[in-house]
């Protein structure tokens, strides 16, 4: 049996000793007092009067002394029972069970416990009566039942947490556009399924809008490679309406600008060429030390350098002012990226080393255009010494290869 057990059981049992030994004094003490009463009796006419209110008294005295002593057992047989359960009910408590659950368990002996009942017969308790008094005759059976209408949130709460369907989505999202081979397409259609739950989250929308880009570029046909531009940019577009402050939705809608320029007039092509430059600075705005709005806006500075004399007409015409970038505007977006704190510009290698073979070839031909012959060809020496893992970089190895071929 455990300690506790026992020292329940002892206490018990000096409880009903204690109980019937006072019963056993109080009876010969009364008995004591009727024996007068009976010896004075015989002087006195009214004495047999006396002798029988004296032993009523008695008998009902001894009768509520029974009476609570039964009681007393009721209540350490309960105590008894319960003590097995007590662990369980301890543990339930800090694992913070549900209400349900523990109502569940309120059928236990423990809960069951008997309240003491006031003595019958007993006087009515006097005003100067202490409070340790008032909390011995039950205060406990109080404090038990506060200390389960006063239970926390936190017991409330399930064991384990509802797991986040969204944030799981996005994580898997972003695990299949790390992919390199033919499983990052895969992510569109991953998204597109959850798309009637979440087309209000801007966290969803710009991750579908990259999914759309990954799309693109693993299409072949060029119908196909279109429409995932165009679906792209409309869904980039929702993005940064509902989340201006997002920098990745201000980024990847300025990708499928760019996409479209492949497909679209001469018209369009240049207005999506301005969306594209706009947004690359909102996006380097919000998010300054991402490497990727650099390399992007290189790009567009790059292409712009090169436009002929009728595009820049053409642009002029349509609205109001051509574009202008040069190619030393495209070489400083190449080697920077930006500080979280001061925004100051330092070497890509320095925070981003071998960032990109495609941004090594660039940097190449900016130094090529500047006239820079021996930094262009240490740029192509660093590209050829990067292997080629994505579609991007076989792309940037053709380019290299004629590159190397002319300096």
């Amino acid at each position: 049996m455990a300690q506790a057990d026992s020292r329940a059981l002892a206490l018990g049992v000096l409880a009903g000793a204690a109980g019937i030994s006072l019963a056993i004094v109080c009876f010969r003490k009364v008995g004591a007092g009727g024996g007068r009463v009976l010896s004075s009796s015989a002087d006195h006419t009214g004495g047999s009067l006396g002798l029988q209110t004296g032993q009523t008294e008695v008998l009902d005295r001894l009768g509520a002394l029974i009476h609570c002593v039964s009681e007393l057992k009721e209540e350490v047989k309960a105590l008894k029972d319960a003590l097995p359960h007590l662990q369980d009910n301890v543990r339930d408590q800090l694992r913070g069970r549900s209400r349900e659950e523990i109502g569940a368990r309120k059928a236990s002996p423990l809960h069951r416990t008997p309240a003491r009942r006031k003595r019958a017969g007993a006087p009515a308790r006097s005003e100067g009566q202490s409070s340790e008094e008032a909390e011995s005759e039950g205060g406990y059976i109080t404090a038990l039942t506060d200390s389960e209408e006063e239970e926390s949130d936190d017991e409330r709460k399930p064991l384990q947490e509802p797991v986040d369907e969204l944030m799981a989505l996005l994580q898997k999202a972003d695990r299949l556009h790390s992919c390199n081979g033919a499983e990052k397409a895969q992510g569109l259609n991953a998204l597109l399924e959850r798309k009637e739950e979440f087309d209000q989250k801007w966290q969803y929308l710009w991750r579908l809008s990259r999914a759309y880009a990954d799309a693109h570029d693993f299409a072949v046909d060029l119908a196909e490679k279109k429409n995932y531009a165009e679906n792209g940019k409309k869904v980039g577009e929702e993005a940064i309406s509902i989340n201006p402050l997002c920098a990745e939705g201000h980024q990847w809608y300025a990708i499928l600008c760019g996409l479209l320029t492949e497909y679209e007039s001469i018209q369009n092509k240049i207005k999506n060429g301005y969306l594209f430059k706009d947004h690359l600075h909102k996006a380097i705005e919000l998010k300054p030390e991402d490497p990727l709005s650099y390399y992007l806006l290189g790009r567009w500075c790059y292409a712009v350098s090169q436009c002929t004399w009728i595009e820049r007409k053409i642009a002029a015409t349509l609205f109001g002012e051509p574009p202008s970038a040069t190619v030393q505007d495209a070489l400083q977006n190449f080697l920077k990226v930006g500080r979280t704190s001061d925004y100051l510009p330092i070497l890509a290698e320095e925070i981003a080393p071998k960032y990109s073979k495609f941004n090594y070839v660039f940097l190449a031909k900016c130094y090529k255009d500047l006239g820079q012959r021996s930094q262009a060809r240490q740029m192509c020496d660093a590209a050829s010494a990067m292997s080629i893992m994505t579609k991007e970089d076989e792309e940037a190895q053709k380019e290299l290869d004629s590159l190397v071929a002319s300096l």
